[in-house]
């Protein structure tokens, strides 16, 4: 199958995200007016509000809410350092300008006043979570208030894109970009639109090593495939890119790790994690399968059971911790890959594919896709 192209818009256009925060604004300065106490709403993100819908596949923030208002003293001082936020984020989209969240932590560092020992941001760490509370209240995500982050991941295969950004228009060819691939940034809504995939799946390698293994063996040109690698945890960025390929009707398979970080990997691509809950399925590609380095690979392929290596506390913290999650305990393979984790402590990195030979990693993607051999 091959991807239809489509536009890459964002959820909120650039009008309405501008419509919602000078709502946001007027509705605390009329509340002042009337002399009331200015407040705002946003969802609770704490574990305990995070669910996980069955039926769409991915987790999302439960009804809990909780009230910030201005006067309240445990609550006055985020209160106002919200609103700064909100208001240099305004300014940031009518001026169609773009920073990172450690640029708007610096463009709000200052002072309260001559006579004011205070500043409105002394550590970013008081500025991050406030974005997040920005961004659950409004309905947005930060990248639609023009706040980037690091990029991180990068993708190769038979796909055009056209990149429109600092008033240019830039069209590229992902199957152009030779021994690094494509750098995805941080935002693939605002600006981005596909215009040509051509591709029946989409392979997520873990690790950049392992990518460029098999870049270098031209897999995605022999397979048709797009192939992406997050390196390691997948950015915010990578994991909107993986979704709007599913999007197109592009089948997702993720090839990690079988340890703690390789499995987090996957079921945060698949499900969204619980730190970003409030963006849901935004974030989410439940239709991915994780096609290895599993326990069960020992059984087919005889030089792996040489290669194992002993299981850390930390996996079989996070393999216990699996067993628990309901989202995770409902597919009876999954169970029995944790158990077999638990009962043989050990672990593969799917480096050890190259153990009989270099490319053999290719050999081992196709033969488990041809297999439909892969885990939900």
């Amino acid at each position: 199958m091959e991807g239809k192209p489509g536009k890459g818009k964002a959820a909120s256009s650039d009008n309405a995200v501008r419509e919602k925060l000078e709502e946001f604004g007027k509705s605390i300065v009329n509340e002042i007016y009337r002399g009331e106490n200015p407040k705002f709403v946003t969802s609770v993100r704490s574990r305990s509000n995070v669910l996980y819908d069955p039926k769409g596949g991915y987790l999302h923030l439960g009804p809990a809410q909780e009230e910030r208002n201005f006067i309240n003293i445990s609550q006055s001082r985020k209160f106002m350092q919200t609103v700064a936020i909100a208001s240099k984020c305004s300014s940031f989209v009518k001026e169609n300008l773009h920073t990172s969240i450690r640029g708007l932590f610096y463009q709000l560092k200052y002072s309260l006043g001559e006579d004011v020992d205070e500043n409105i941001f002394s550590e970013q760490s008081e500025s991050n979570p406030l974005i997040e509370d920005l961004e659950s209240s409004l309905g947005v995500r930060r990248e639609d208030l023009n706040l980037s982050a690091d990029r991180k991941g990068f993708l190769a295969g038979n796909m055009r894109i056209i990149d429109k950004f600092g008033g240019e228009k830039l069209e590229i060819d992902a199957s152009k970009q030779g021994r690094s691939g494509f750098p995805i940034p941080s935002d693939v809504d605002n600006g981005i639109e596909f215009v040509d995939v051509k591709a029946k799946y989409v392979l997520v390698v873990e690790k950049d090593a392992v990518w460029q293994r098999l870049n270098e063996d031209g897999f995605w040109k022999k397979e048709n495939a797009i192939l992406i690698t997050p390196k390691g945890q997948a950015s915010r960025g990578t994991r909107r890119m993986i979704r709007k390929l599913s999007d197109l009707g592009l089948p997702v398979y993720v090839f990690n790790d079988c340890d703690a970080w390789g499995w987090y990997i996957y079921w945060t691509i698949k499900t969204g994690s619980m730190n970003l809950a409030y963006l849901g399925k935004d974030m989410a590609t439940p239709e991915a399968r994780f096609l290895g380095v599993t326990m069960s690979d020992i059984e087919h392929y005889d030089f792996l059971g040489k290669l194992t290596m002993k299981a850390s506390e930390v996996d079989i913290k996070r393999a216990q911790e699996m067993l628990s999650y309901p989202w995770i305990n409902k597919h009876k393979e999954w169970v029995e890959e944790l158990k077999k984790v638990l009962k043989t402590k050990t672990k593969l990195e799917q480096d050890t594919l190259q153990g009989p030979k270099l490319t053999f990693l290719g050999d081992y993607v196709r033969e488990k896709i041809r297999n439909n051999e892969f885990l939900p």
